[in-house]
């Protein structure tokens, strides 16, 4: 038994835990899947890989700056973490293990009602998150009902967790269709609630053809805004060197030290900017290399080993679509965390710290979602509801996980909050971990029963419906 735990744990750490790796293995199953040449298949899982590769340098770039950017703008409004009971450090010193079986067998189940329910379409690829939901899951698990056995953790969270990464694909795909103009490939991402919401709040507040962020009309003299790389640059550097002149200055210069002992504090924050709008550039150009070999590769997998399928990828596939909403959904988001963050320390309910990263890319999600239904409306509105998600979320979520991992909460995305809530709610109703189990995968395996029952009707009716050819 010890040796199948040391096995599956492998796994997870070294596929399900390495973006690239599962990517090429995916593109390579599929290329060979088609059948294709030789040439073809090596070609195109190298191309796959490499492109996952460049969008996590892009990544890389540009989030070292948003750890740099959030200390320094922690720094700048004095907020700190509250204290906590536990670390996330020590939950997963405890529960990693368990964390990585619980993302090996999930999977597992996941690709079988896949398989099963014609209605589940996608596979979910998104490796990092993989791991991330599955910590937010046994977290919850453990908050609401206490040191379970590992065996229990892993049958329990398994379920749970397949159920999630079967159906966030399919809550978000109408929508998704409206970003992309196409059905080839899904989403996978913990903004998905988020997304959800932008897109049908947003609705009744403009026309994506006549408010288009990406057909924004500017004065001449403003027209290089229209350039998302120099937009990001001057709009980034500005918020940045404004918050640098009410930072600590010894915070401050340790941001800029690391990048360069002997550059002025001010030049490093120019730079910064800089830096940021390459790391975007770097990541749409990855985003574009991998998704022109996942995609056709994925049709030998759904055509043969999980017929129908199509892949479920990382929330920077749907950047391309619309970059200006990306900025305008990130921007607002931050400027309405920041505003809650006054409000919260003046009436001393809770210290927020804002949490670069998840307003980027989840500003950046609200933003495109928001701008396919509503134009630059939309994208505005999404980058408030953002704001407004991760600010009460962190607030709340914290105490929620106090006793487990709380720094989730400052970690989080739209999804991790309504995980949380809606395990932890259960476990406050319900006798045991194992009814709270039952209850999530039967509604599941029901919805998906229906939905694909109802997809066999009607495609039954288009059938029907068809014109028939000559002799038939």
């Amino acid at each position: 038994m010890e040796a199948v735990q040391a096995v599956l744990i492998w796994i997870a750490d070294n596929v399900f835990g390495q973006v690239a790796i599962l990517i090429g293995l995916i593109t390579l199953l599929g290329l060979v899947l088609q059948r294709k040449p030789v040439e073809e298949v090596v070609g195109g899982a190298l191309r796959a890989v490499l492109g996952i590769v460049i969008l996590f340098v892009g990544i890389e770039l540009f989030t070292g700056g948003l750890g740099d950017f959030q200390t320094i703008v922690s720094s700048a409004v004095g907020a700190d973490p509250p204290a906590a009971e536990n670390t996330l450090d020590a939950f997963l010193g405890e529960y990693g293990g368990t964390v990585a079986l619980v993302i090996t067998v999930g999977f597992v189940l996941h690709l079988l009602l896949v398989r099963v329910f014609p209605a589940a379409r996608n596979v979910y690829l998104t490796g990092h998150l993989m791991f991330w939901v599955s910590v937010v899951i046994t977290a919850s698990l453990v908050e609401a009902f206490g040191d379970l056995p590992q065996a229990v953790l892993v049958g329990s969270g398994s379920v749970l967790i397949a159920c999630y990464w079967t159906l966030q694909p399919m809550w978000i795909a109408p929508f998704m269709r409206k970003v992309i103009g196409r059905d080839d490939f899904g989403l996978g991402h913990t903004t998905s609630t988020l997304a959800l919401l932008t897109a049908v709040v947003a609705r009744p507040l403009g026309d994506p053809e006549r408010h288009g962020t990406e057909k924004l009309t500017l004065p001449r003299r403003l027209s290089f805004f229209k350039d998302v790389n120099v937009s990001t640059a001057l709009v980034i550097g500005a918020i940045l060197l404004v918050a640098m002149a009410f930072a600590d200055a010894a915070t401050v210069a340790e941001a800029a030290a690391a990048y360069d002992e002997n550059i002025d504090p001010w030049a490093w924050g120019v730079i910064a900017a800089f830096r940021f709008a390459a790391g975007i550039a770097i990541l749409l150009y990855g985003v574009r290399m991998f998704l022109a070999e996942i995609v056709p590769a994925f049709t030998g997998v759904g055509e043969r080993a999980v017929p129908g399928s199509k892949p479920a990828l990382d929330i920077p596939t749907v950047f391309p679509a619309a970059p200006t909403a990306v900025m305008i959904g990130f921007v607002v988001s931050t400027g309405v965390f920041l505003v809650l963050l006054g409000a919260f320390a003046a009436t001393g309910w809770f210290t927020l710290v804002p949490p670069m990263i998840m307003l980027f890319f989840g500003g950046g999600a609200a933003g495109v979602f928001g701008n396919a239904v509503a134009g630059w409306r939309g994208a505005v509105a999404g980058g408030v509801l953002n704001g407004v998600i991760l600010a009460v979320g962190q607030a709340v979520a914290w105490g929620m996980l106090s006793g487990t991992a709380p720094e989730l909460a400052t970690l989080a995305d739209a999804d991790w909050y309504a995980i949380t809530a809606l395990l932890l709610g259960l476990g406050a109703v319900l006798p045991g971990v194992w009814p709270v189990t039952v209850l999530v995968g039967a509604v599941t395996v029901g919805l998906l029963t229906w939905l694909s029952l109802r997809a066999r009707r009607r495609e039954r009716a288009r059938d029907g419906r068809a014109p028939k050819g000559p002799g038939t």
